[in-house]
């Protein structure tokens, strides 16, 4: 296949879904509604949880939805593609992992805020979800489970990711999927870093 045609696909393919990544849902909808900066309220993040302390639960299911959509959107639309190039990638899975990891990354880093965004979960878990809409749901309802119980949204998050890869492989998904959710465990996990150092210190904040 000709170099020129692969990479001009696999640069469109990251693109665009690193610009959906970057749309920010929860800034947009506070500043709307609020007039206030997100990033300049509780922990900073564009997320969902830290719309919830600014609009209350239902906006934070709301986010959540629309990044779980932001995420699921540019590899739906990988999976969609037709031409000589998205065949050879997604023959191995590569077409839709690619926008994948560039959504997580639009997200947490979005061009359209000075690369200071979300932690990349609910757009991780879209991405999840329209890779594998099995392993999705799974990863959903372990996230409830471990957040109701806990209390903290943060312990929920990184364990349901941490265990992507393993649900991913037990659902013979390809390759390049478990490698995919082996990558975006380590990246949120990073991402959480000072959420884990707020748990052992016994200061996170808890879902109330």
């Amino acid at each position: 296949m000709d170099n020129v045609m692969t990479w001009a696909y696999l640069l469109q393919i990251a693109a665009f879904s690193y610009l959906i990544g970057s749309i920010p849902t929860g800034y947009i909808i506070v500043k709307t509604k609020t007039g206030k900066d997100i990033r300049e309220v509780g922990s900073g993040s564009t997320g969902a949880t830290n719309v919830k302390r600014v609009l209350g639960k239902k906006w934070f299911f709301i986010v959540m939805l629309l990044d779980a959509l932001k995420g699921m959107l540019p590899v739906v639309s990988a999976s969609l593609e037709t031409s000589s190039a998205a065949y050879f990638y997604d023959k191995n899975g590569l077409a839709p992992v690619i926008a994948a990891i560039f959504v997580i990354i639009g997200h947490s880093k979005p061009i359209f805020l000075k690369f200071k965004g979300g932690k990349s979960v609910a757009s991780g878990v879209g991405t999840i979800i329209a890779l594998n809409p099995f392993v999705g749901l799974c990863l959903a309802v372990i996230w409830g489970v471990i957040t109701y119980f806990t209390k903290y949204v943060s312990v929920g998050s990184i364990i349901a990711l941490i265990l992507s890869p393993f649900l991913m492989y037990l659902f013979k998904a390809p390759a390049a999927y478990v490698v995919y959710c082996a990558i975006a465990a380590v990246y949120v996990t990073y991402l959480h870093r000072e959420n884990i150092k707020r748990l052992l210190k016994g200061e996170e904040n808890k879902v109330r």
